[in-house]
């Protein structure tokens, strides 16, 4: 088996990979369809029959998008998030394992993921971060967890070593077996569990909030972190008045009170 002592590895390293995020599908205008959705409980007329300046009528603010605004922020510090519920996204994304099984965790989303029952996974390079996350802190000499703080001892160069060997064992293995005909969803039990699959989420904005709001904290894992911050980047370019105010205000948002 071949070393890599010399030089920089394929999968860059002390280089973070982000999270490859893509908007699939999103709600037409979801900022308005949350105002109108609000202003629906307290309007006296019919919210489909009128334009959306004249369903903010009443609201403070001089123009539509001032009154959007104060309004988007009297929700959020209510708490009053159900409204929140009504946009939806579908999202594609490609994470490891190991953070799918995080992600799952989040029951008001609906997944679709990539099975290694039926897909060839042959094809996987060991070398490429595109297709096996690397340990975060394969090049620290302290790491710091919610298990407290502690020194990671030997040689960088060995914990590297060690790593690119495992997982080029690992997929020469599940090649070995696919290739003497035993079944894919038996031989993936030999691939890492870094191993990177496909996935969809569709999810309302309320759900996608709750994601970056417990996903991107500080002491969340460094790729689920890394999807986060993709899912962020998805609402700031489509809600940007609602991303504007939620970052402004996150002191005065208590992040449990997200969850439906």
């Amino acid at each position: 088996m071949p070393t890599r002592l010399l030089g920089l590895p394929p999968w860059l390293p002390g280089v973070a990979s982000m999270v490859d995020v893509r908007l699939l599908a999103m709600t037409d205008d979801p900022e308005e369809l949350v105002c109108r959705c609000a202003r629906n409980d307290y309007y006296d007329g019919k919210i489909p029959d009128d334009d959306f300046p004249t369903v903010m009528n009443g609201v403070g603010g001089d123009t539509v998008d001032e009154k959007q605004a104060t309004l988007v922020k009297k929700l959020m510090l209510r708490g009053h998030w159900g409204v929140f519920e009504h946009p939806q996204m579908t999202l594609w994304f490609r994470v490891s394992r190991s953070c799918m099984a995080q992600i799952t965790r989040h029951r008001h989303v609906s997944f679709d993921i990539q099975s290694m029952r039926y897909v060839d996974f042959s094809e996987v390079d060991p070398t490429s971060e595109e297709d096996i996350k690397r340990p975060r802190t394969w090049d620290q000499e302290k790491v710091s967890t919610r298990e407290g703080t502690r020194a990671i001892e030997g040689p960088v160069e060995e914990r590297r070593e060690l790593i690119d060997e495992t997982y080029e064992r690992c997929v020469e293995a599940y090649n070995q077996l696919v290739d003497a005909g035993m079944p894919k969803e038996d031989a993936r039990m030999l691939l890492p569990i870094g191993t990177k699959v496909n996935i969809t989420a569709s999810m309302n904005v309320r759900a996608a909030l709750h994601i970056i709001s417990m996903r991107g904290a500080g002491d969340a894992q460094a790729e689920i972190q890394e999807l986060a911050d993709g899912v962020r980047d998805v609402l700031e370019e489509h809600m940007p008045t609602t991303m504007r105010i939620w970052n402004e205000n996150q002191k005065a948002i208590e992040r449990q009170r997200l969850s439906p």
